[in-house]
């Protein structure tokens, strides 16, 4: 079971999301956690940075391995939104993250859990240990209702007689 300070952790990576979706990013927030003080944050921003690389997971880490002076993380913990897909578990090996919590599967992309189970694979030379579902309800309604608006939205551009912006 997760300490209520996992929660909190996920609380601000959940902050972090929302800074994401401002910028029309999917909302996603990571955040990176050695012992009781935050090392590393990140949200989405692909689209912004012109980075297809630059999801919230890897923002995160590149910003605790700058703050740490160390491409290595043992001992850290990253708190993120939604289920990592396949770069993003790759970082966190390479990184030596030592537990990954995260909130929503990703049944489409996410690659720990709903598909790869790719931090399970034999040949890894380290193991991160994982949990999902930490604060699930909140990360699920966030990713939701930002496509659900992005969706309405949409269906109004292709609506016969609509007006852009409207």
């Amino acid at each position: 079971m997760p300490t209520p300070t996992d929660s909190d952790w996920m609380q601000q990576a959940l902050a972090l999301a929302e800074r994401a979706a401002a910028l029309g990013e999917v909302p996603v927030g990571a955040l990176v956690v050695q012992g009781d003080r935050v090392v590393g944050r990140g949200w989405n921003q692909p689209i912004s940075a012109c980075d297809p690389s630059a999801h919230a997971e890897i923002v995160a880490l590149r910003d605790a391995a700058r703050h740490l002076e160390n491409y290595r993380l043992p001992g850290c913990r990253l708190y993120v939104t939604i289920e990592p897909c396949g770069m993003c578990a790759g970082a966190l090996v390479h990184a030596r993250i030592e537990k990954l919590w995260f909130g929503a599967l990703e049944p489409k992309a996410g690659a720990v859990v709903s598909n790869q189970g790719a931090l399970d694979a034999a040949y890894l030379n380290h193991r991160v240990a994982y949990e999902g579902g930490l604060c699930a309800e909140a990360c699920s309604k966030l990713i939701r209702e930002f496509f659900q608006t992005r969706r309405t939205a949409a269906k109004r551009e292709r609506s016969p007689g609509a007006q852009p912006g409207t």
